[in-house]
């Protein structure tokens, strides 16, 4: 067991006693979701079976669910053989992600298409792409005559990329993460493909929509990417994103109330921290006012000619994409087996997640079918 495991306490929202808590758990017979008002957490499996049917109908009030006591002391864990496990905190939802939303970000994506994914050709392509932007990408608002001056700009000077196109373009990079149920938690091993030389963790906030579309809460996440992969062909992005455990969320959904909401979401600020076993540390900063499209509209644009009766989660984007040397001089960073990656937000509390291949990952087992047979198994499915 990691030692991370031991207490949730440090991983919850600073105010987490003042906040409305969402998230699931299994005690041994399948996963219950939970909800959490003023500390104290509710099972709520006999009000609704799943995470998306507690959201379909409206947040309902935590005290018709069975009082589980203070959430501090339930002795919540990561571990498979845990008393009470913590797990990924939804469920049916489709799982979305928004990519090349922030500036910066968005010039590490034409990088990699430059360098063709090979991580000793980035400095050179990076240096000619900053020399021609400046600041000019930063200050552009996606889909404006502006921004299509400035994509007129680049194709003349032979430095369009598509990943321009969907940074400052009309429409956003939406797509999807990772299959239902595939998700991982709080403290759980999350996995880089086992061929793969060059990728990171992307630290995002993730919001948590019901089947309108309407955000009813946001967490943490990390959209694992492969930028060997991805950068070698944009038509990888299936390879490079979606792997066995490649997608955490968690720890818990922040629901919006009276003490939280959108707006502090658009405000959030979010840290992240990689810890190697051979020593190696790194640490980032990230502001969501950076974000070059309103998680509204990313909302909007996710929703737009698709429906998702069972709710979706939308990873916003991330302005993370280190480019600190691991080893050699010019080859930028890359996850290690054993890395600690520690994505923070103090409203919104800590996703700590451990690397391993996704080879070496805990293998998905549980699909839509096993989950309803182990609902229908515990009598928690209307007949």
């Amino acid at each position: 067991m990691n030692d991370f495991d031991a207490s949730i306490a440090h991983a919850l929202p600073a105010d987490w006693r003042n906040a409305t808590l969402l998230g699931r758990i299994d005690r041994g017979e399948g996963p219950s979701p939970i909800l959490v008002r003023q500390g104290t957490a509710y099972d709520m499996a006999r009000v609704a079976p799943t995470v998306s049917e507690l959201v379909a109908h409206g947040i309902p009030d935590a005290a018709s669910g069975e009082v589980l006591g203070d959430l501090e002391t339930l002795g919540l864990s990561a571990a498979a053989d845990a008393k009470v496990r913590l797990l990924s905190p939804i469920d049916l939802q489709c799982v979305k992600a928004a990519g090349v939303t922030f500036a910066v970000s968005a010039l590490e994506r034409v990088i990699e298409e430059g360098a063709r994914g090979d991580h000793e050709r980035a400095a050179e392509v990076r240096a000619r792409l900053e020399g021609a932007l400046g600041g000019n990408i930063r200050s552009v608002v996606p889909g404006t005559p502006e921004a299509a001056a400035l994509k007129d700009a680049l194709i003349a000077d032979g430095l369009w990329s598509q990943y321009l196109e969907v940074a400052i373009g009309p429409d956003a990079e939406i797509f999807t993460k990772a299959p239902v149920l595939a998700t991982v938690g709080w403290g759980a091993e999350v996995g880089v493909r086992s061929d793969s030389t060059w990728n990171n963790p992307e630290p995002e906030v993730v919001l948590l929509a019901d089947a309108n579309g309407r955000a009813v809460g946001a967490t943490l996440g990390n959209d694992v990417n492969l930028r060997d992969f991805e950068g070698r062909s944009a038509l990888l992005l299936g390879k490079a994103k979606d792997n066995n455990a490649s997608c955490s969320i968690g720890p818990f959904v922040r629901l919006f109330d009276e003490n939280f909401g959108m707006d502090d979401v658009r405000a959030a600020e979010v840290t992240l921290r990689i810890e190697g076993t051979d020593g190696y540390a790194l640490d980032g900063y990230s502001t969501m006012r950076e974000i070059s499209r309103d998680p509204e509209t990313l909302l909007a644009q996710a929703m737009s000619e698709h429906q998702y009766p069972d709710g979706f989660v939308l990873f916003l984007g991330t302005l993370f994409a280190p480019t600190q040397d691991r080893d050699a001089p010019g080859r930028g960073f890359t996850h290690k087996v054993g890395d600690r990656v520690t994505i923070a937000s103090a409203r919104l509390g800590t996703l700590v997640n451990t690397v391993v291949t996704c080879k070496d990952a805990a293998p998905w087992e549980t699909g839509v079918g096993a989950l309803m047979r182990n609902l229908a198994a515990r009598g928690l499915l209307a007949g």
